[in-house]
């Protein structure tokens, strides 16, 4: 198997990972610091296998750009009253979440 292989094969197993929840259920996972926010801009499967491959200058660079961020309290208190539902994928230990 060639490298582009693998790394396509790493990038659907990380979409086959993906749903939509509602935030509600994912409460526990903000409280405890591990919900990671993905601006619309980005593909959410993309974000999540720079996360697995530990891709620490991408993952940077978005930070950088605001376009990857732990939830902050409004946005999770928004989410919340207006029972959103989000898609997210668990790469531990972050839950990356995008409305």
């Amino acid at each position: 198997m060639n490298e582009s292989n693998g790394c396509d094969i790493a990038r659907e197993k990380v979409n086959m990972e993906t749903s939509q929840i509602a935030w509600k259920e994912l409460q526990r996972f903000f409280a405890a610091g591990a919900a990671v926010f993905v601006a619309p801009d980005l593909d959410l499967v993309d974000a999540a296998y720079q996360f697995s491959i530990d891709n620490k200058d991408q993952v940077a660079l978005w930070m950088q750009n605001n376009q990857i961020a732990l939830v902050s309290d409004q946005q999770a208190t928004d989410w919340f009253e207006a029972d959103v539902a989000v898609w997210a994928v668990v790469v531990k230990p972050w839950i990356l979440v995008q409305k």
